[in-house]
């Protein structure tokens, strides 16, 4: 899927480099102008490596959407095959918390035989290891990688962030320091892959960074609800921040939660409809959409020496493909 991704994003960057625009600018009237315009249109054909250009007709056009809704569909087939092999071990993440039936969770200890819930945290970077690196060694374009990651990114945060507020075992301080545990192995994943790889992935995980933030905060009792609002968790609702409040529970040190205050002007917030959200749900929901369009993927693009590009099996051992191994 990835080598067939490469080549079809590069073989639609190719095919729109050689369409002529349809908006033609006014013939120039003077001779000075004729002149440049001459120039110009030279020195644009050099730095595309002298590709000749032409006009798009409905054949070309419809070749392109082809090739875009191909491109497109083999992006969703890889997005959400990392999702279902990331699923288990995020679901053990969860399974965890809900296990421990109020005993402190630590992430290094051993569980379910020899396998420690810190393992399920190393199982999540492992497969992205691993889908990263077929990416990259079938040269997709880095900007369709970025969305790959971005979009599983804010997947995990779905499922990590929709546990605090739906399952009551999940939204206690010792959860919290263990997902806050598996943040600090995701922002060292995404910083080892470098921006041009993992993209704004890092960002969204935002609701759950904020989420943990509060859940691991000592002294709740004595925070107000402007200081949560503002300084701690500004990206969450106040529905959201009121099932926090309302399920979290200190199953380590049995401190108290926040103040009856603070509980107080959540309710009457909701109740007044004074932070209507639109009437969405609290819970956040995983985007299936295609995040680019093929100019983004044109843009990205420039053109390369695609030489130590292997070619896939399938066609080496096919006779009607043995040019593509040719010198």
């Amino acid at each position: 899927m990835a080598y067939w991704l490469s080549n079809l994003s590069a073989l639609l960057f190719l095919l729109q480099s050689s369409l002529k625009s349809a908006a033609k600018p006014p013939p120039p009237t003077s001779i000075f102008s004729r002149m440049t315009q001459s120039f110009r249109s030279s020195s644009s054909n050099l730095a595309i490596g002298i590709i000749r250009q032409f006009e798009a007709k409905y054949p070309a056009i419809l070749f392109k959407q082809q090739l875009t809704a191909y491109v497109e569909k083999i992006f969703g087939i890889i997005r959400d095959n990392l999702k279902k092999e990331l699923s288990i071990n995020i679901s053990h993440c969860i399974q965890v918390a809900k296990s421990s039936k109020g005993t402190a969770i630590n992430p290094f200890e051993e569980s379910h035989g020899n396998c420690s819930p810190a393992s399920h945290w190393g199982g999540i970077v492992e497969s992205m290891n691993k889908f990263l690196g077929i990416l990259k060694e079938n040269f997709v374009p880095p900007v369709l990688v970025q969305k790959i990651f971005t979009q599983i990114f804010a997947y995990i945060n779905a499922q990590f962030f929709n546990s605090f507020l739906i399952r009551r075992e999940c939204c206690t301080l010792s959860n919290g320091e263990y997902v806050k545990y598996g943040l600090i192995e995701l922002e060292l994943w995404c910083a080892q892959a470098t921006e041009e790889y993992a993209g704004s992935s890092w960002g969204e995980l935002k609701q759950t960074r904020q989420a943990v933030a509060f859940l691991i905060l000592q002294e709740k009792s004595s925070i107000s609800y402007d200081q949560i609002t503002n300084e701690l968790c500004p990206v969450l609702s106040v529905q959201q921040l009121f099932r926090l409040c309302w399920l979290f529970r200190d199953d380590k040190y049995n401190t108290p939660n926040v103040s009856a205050n603070v509980i107080a002007s959540m309710k009457l917030l909701m109740s007044d409809g004074s932070e209507d959200d639109g009437g969405s749900t609290f819970l956040l929901e995983d985007d299936i959409s295609i995040p680019f369009t093929a100019e983004d993927v044109l843009v990205s693009m420039q053109v390369k020496e695609f030489a130590e590009v292997k070619p896939a099996a399938e066609l080496v051992e096919n006779p009607a493909f043995q040019f593509l191994v040719q010198d």
